[in-house]
């Protein structure tokens, strides 16, 4: 791997000036998620409420402050040029490492597992800022280790990145399942889009099976509780029965409440009760009985509200983002910002496709929040995050057929390692 970068190199030059404006697009997505969330927020809620002392507004109003944070971070960091994030990355990167191996031996255990620490009486979880971490490591190797023959990027780009994602993965299994998948979504997109070979991807593909194999057995070794757990849930999700003989798919509607199923079944409810058009803002029925409606589940009080209509409007916006990034990434001159914006994009809307999957019924039960939307500290602040360096590089990263001065002071203020020209899959 390339030596790491010095100060002197990152700030050998002044940063050049914006080429373009913020994306309004990706400003107008993220300012339509907050005000979404504010709304649907206030009704999520009201289990929280009930019984306790901290008032009807508190939640909402915490939540407002953690949205007024985030746009701060937003608007900061899109101020910034690009290439700010590179040695970003590596300190950025080495604290969500210390802070994931704190959690794992002294952290706050939260339902079954140490998922989270405590600051100053503020919740933190970590398992959230390694996924950008993920995207930012991914993006240097690949960035360090173009092919210079064709399109593409060198073996020891793939070697390097799957060591990242192993180690990362390795951090976030003993959290949950759903978290390490969505990490290996993540870093498979930007590998293919970035034009990893697909011979690579195979190896690699297998590299990963025999890790996880080997893993499965220590923990079954060990202590198989987690193990249990991820078998009961798969199970739970497609639940069967022997009709004339034959096993067939009970459908979720035929699905007795039990104890263990509650969250699932009270789910399925609200979005059935939403129809079409929803009950309306404030109107929930299931809000005030669902658990975790404000975080886990925020999906399903969304569409009990807004309706069909709404969770449609909500889906869409994801997407839109994703196709603003991707429009951003194959039209920059360098290779580095055109990763990044693509990875920071595909980890929104992929953590959005997860919990909508999960709170439809598409997937088995897992936590995962909806970014902007459900209720977290960390979740907001590293979604922030990743939209104010989205909004960096539509503003910094110069695009192909753009003004050859500002492609020259661009190429004077990276590093040398990251002036290649942008040869990504899109």
């Amino acid at each position: 791997m390339p030596p790491a970068l010095s100060i002197d190199e990152t700030q050998a030059t002044a940063k050049p000036k914006a080429v373009a404006s913020a994306d309004k697009h990706i400003w107008g997505i993220f300012i339509a998620l907050c005000i979404i969330s504010t709304i649907e927020l206030y009704s999520a809620s009201s289990r929280e409420v009930a019984g306790s002392s901290i008032g009807v507004m508190g939640p909402i109003l915490r939540h407002l402050v953690m949205l007024a944070g985030g746009t701060f971070v937003v608007w900061f960091l899109s101020r910034r040029h690009y290439s700010d994030f590179i040695p970003f990355t590596l300190g950025f990167s080495l604290l969500s490492v210390a802070m994931m191996l704190y959690v794992m031996f002294f952290g706050d255990i939260i339902n079954g597992a140490r998922r989270s620490m405590t600051i100053l009486g503020i919740g933190i979880f970590p398992a959230e800022m390694v996924k950008i971490s993920a995207v930012l490591l991914i993006a240097l190797v690949m960035t360090w280790n173009p092919d210079t023959r064709k399109p593409g990027v060198t073996s020891k780009a793939v070697i390097y990145s799957g060591f990242i994602v192993l180690l990362l993965s390795g951090l976030l299994i003993e959290q949950g399942l759903t978290n390490t998948l969505l990490l290996l979504a993540i870093s498979y997109s930007m590998m293919i889009i970035g034009g990893v070979k697909i011979s690579h991807l195979l190896t690699l593909t297998g590299a990963y099976i025999a890790v996880a194999a080997i893993f499965l057995v220590y923990i079954w070794m060990t202590d198989g509780g987690r193990i249990e757990t991820w078998r009961a849930r798969i199970e739970r999700h497609a639940d069967t029965r022997i009709e004339n003989g034959q096993e067939v798919v009970v459908n979720k509607w035929d699905i007795p409440a039990t104890g263990k199923n509650r969250q699932e079944i009270l789910s399925y409810m609200a979005q059935a009760n939403g129809g079409i058009h929803g009950v309306g803002p404030g109107n929930s029925r299931e809000a005030s009985r669902l658990p975790l409606a404000f975080s886990d589940y925020i999906f399903a009080i969304i569409i009990e509200e807004l309706g069909l209509i709404g969770g449609l409007v909500v889906l869409m916006l994801y997407l839109w983002l994703l196709g603003r990034a991707a429009g951003i990434a194959s039209h920059c001159n360098r290779t580095y910002p055109a990763l990044v914006v693509i990875g920071m994009a595909v980890m929104i809307a992929f953590q959005a496709l997860f919990h909508m999957g999960i709170v439809s019924g598409v997937f088995p039960v897992s936590g995962q929040p909806l970014p902007l939307l459900s209720k977290g500290g960390t979740s907001i602040f590293v979604t922030a995050i990743a939209f104010g360096i989205m909004l960096s590089i539509s503003r910094t990263a110069t695009r192909q057929g753009g003004k050859k001065q500002d492609i020259r002071d661009e190429i004077e203020a990276l590093p040398e390692q990251f002036g290649a020209e942008n040869q990504m899959q899109l």
